[in-house]
């Protein structure tokens, strides 16, 4: 089934030098390919230089049933893009003195067990809590739940680890943290948010999702089951309330959220420049998540940004402040990819921010003395490794290995792709300075598999990141 593309209101708006249209036309051609290639039904694109939106585009359907096109203007759910709202809501309350990110949860939430006495509200906010993810467990989505409920669920399922020993995604913790949120203020969460940060930056349509109330521009949410296109599953209101991510927004909403941000306007500069600060675990080492933000590289460069996924939509928005570039990719097809999608955009306005999949040739001569898919199937196997550095190595868990284990047998072969010299960039992971960077990518059907290797001073592998492209 292939669906019509359209290609709506386009914008120049000029701040400095203007922007030539080559890379706006080459940006248009890079979508309608990727939209037709994974069969979204509607996407909506911005991109910002600086403070200036230079595109803001939507493509095919916000709504198939009803031929909707979707534009600048859809309305799309959040997923987890959502979440640096709600650590932007923490770090406002901490700065007003109403609590602090070193606080206990048990201060807010007396009747979780005495596991959580270690667990702050600074281990929630970086994903290092130990709390276990509300996905992987017997969460009924179809169920409607009490905060006092959802603080009984986790509180019922033991930590992963010690707090601050390693890092884990967990949407559990932004539960958590909306519900602190509530009893800190008194007023629901997303209420805070829409008197001291939506209604302020001038976010218009922002807001928690209901699907009871009327939402005008608002997109439908679509999977692909056995090659089909179907509607999103329904989710119990209350599970489509929580903090972890279900907003609604706009591809021009988020932008008014980039150009806040550019101006340090929420929560703070300072209170930004620790959310854009890598984690630091207990042995001392750091792992690229701040505050609700992952705060990873691309070819060297700073990127700051995240991705989200809920019913049906798939979100991303990825910040470069070394080239003042913000992109946002919003759309409504669970199985696309518009991380990927993202970052190739960054790198056609930006060609230092080119994306490894999308190199022609190796950016040097440099290699890895180990292959890097020899690399990964020795971490998977929990074969000794003398290439891996020792942070690594104390960090790699069981499902790292299993996920690890899932991509190398999903790839009928791995391809070297160059590494880039990054000596100086004052990159870390896991406690060892970042001097190569190196990839390879994964072949077979789409969507395939990209692997960033960084390796420290003696070749040892100090960390590892996949994307799907």
């Amino acid at each position: 089934m292939n669906h019509a593309w359209f290609g709506l209101l386009l914008l120049f708006v000029p701040a400095g030098p203007a922007q030539t249209p080559a890379p706006l036309d080459s940006i248009d051609r890079y979508i309608r390919t990727e939209v037709t290639r994974y069969r979204i039904p509607g996407l909506s694109v911005a991109v910002l230089r600086g403070d200036s939106v230079v595109l803001a585009r939507g493509y095919g359907y916000a709504n198939v049933e009803h031929h909707v096109p979707a534009t600048d203007s859809t309305v799309y759910q959040s997923g987890s893009v959502g979440k640096q709202f709600t650590a932007a809501a923490i770090v406002m309350l901490s700065e007003q003195g109403r609590l602090s990110l070193d606080d206990s949860i048990r201060r807010f939430l007396p009747e979780g067990p005495t596991t959580w006495r270690g667990i702050t509200i600074r281990h929630l906010l970086t994903h290092t809590s130990g709390i276990a993810d509300y996905t992987d467990s017997t969460l009924d989505a179809r169920r409607d739940y009490t905060e006092d409920e959802l603080v009984k669920l986790a509180a019922n399922r033991p930590l992963e680890f010690a707090p601050g020993d390693r890092w884990s995604y967990s949407n559990t913790g932004y539960v958590l943290l909306g519900i602190i949120i509530h009893r800190v203020t008194g007023v629901f969460y997303g209420d805070f948010l829409r008197d001291h940060v939506f209604r302020p930056l001038g976010m218009r349509t922002t807001r928690v999702i209901s699907e009871a109330d009327i939402i005008p521009n608002r997109a439908a949410g679509y999977h692909l089951v056995n090659d089909t296109l179907k509607n999103q599953d329904w989710v119990s209101p209350s599970l489509n309330t929580t903090a972890d991510g279900a907003l609604y927004f706009t591809v021009r909403d988020l932008a008014q959220w980039a150009i806040g941000l550019n101006h340090w306007k929420i929560p703070s500069r300072a209170g930004l420049e620790a959310s854009w600060t890598p984690v630091r675990l207990n042995d001392g080492g750091t792992y690229p998540y701040g505050f609700g933000w992952q705060v990873a590289q691309q070819r060297g460069y700073r990127r700051i940004g995240h991705g989200g996924a809920w019913q049906g939509f798939r979100t991303a928005i990825q910040r470069y402040p070394d080239f003042d570039l913000t992109v946002i990719v919003l759309d409504n097809l669970e199985q696309s990819l518009p991380e990927a999608m993202a970052v190739t955009i960054a790198g056609i306005m930006e060609p230092r921010l080119t994306p490894p999949h999308m190199l022609r040739r190796a950016p040097s001569e440099v290699k890895p003395p180990q292959p890097i898919d020899r690399l990964l199937r020795d971490i998977a196997a929990r074969a000794e490794a003398p290439h891996v550095a020792p942070g690594l190595t104390a960090f790699v868990s069981d499902a790292l290995r299993e996920s690890v284990g899932r991509r190398l047998k999903d790839a009928r072969g791995w391809m070297f792709v160059g590494c880039d010299p990054v000596e100086g960039r004052g990159i870390s992971r896991l406690g060892t300075p970042v001097v190569h960077i190196c990839y390879a990518r994964g072949l077979g059907a789409a969507p395939n598999s990209l692997v960033t290797v960084l390796y420290g001073a003696d070749w040892r592998a100090a960390g590892f990141d996949f994307y799907s492209f």
